[in-house]
């Protein structure tokens, strides 16, 4: 079993990635590249943007319950 990797770690590996699909990039000499390469991007971005909106929802769950035990305590 593999162990968890932090979300900061994940994120900063996918920058790394989006690095060097950006140096793909910059020496695309065809179509074929330079559509592979847009792709590619479109993929890690959307990664990206994946593990942020995931942090978003645990953040949104969180306050939840803590308003919900708030109510709780209340009664």
């Amino acid at each position: 079993m593999e162990k968890h990797i932090p979300l900061d770690n994940t994120i900063k590996e996918l920058d790394d990635i989006m690095s060097r699909v950006n140096g793909l990039e910059v020496s695309s000499t065809d179509e074929y590249q330079m559509a592979m390469v847009s792709v590619l991007k479109t993929l890690v971005q959307g990664e990206i943007n994946l593990f942020k909106e995931f942090e978003h929802l645990k953040k949104a769950i969180d306050l939840v319950t803590l308003e919900m035990f708030k109510i709780k305590n209340k009664n």
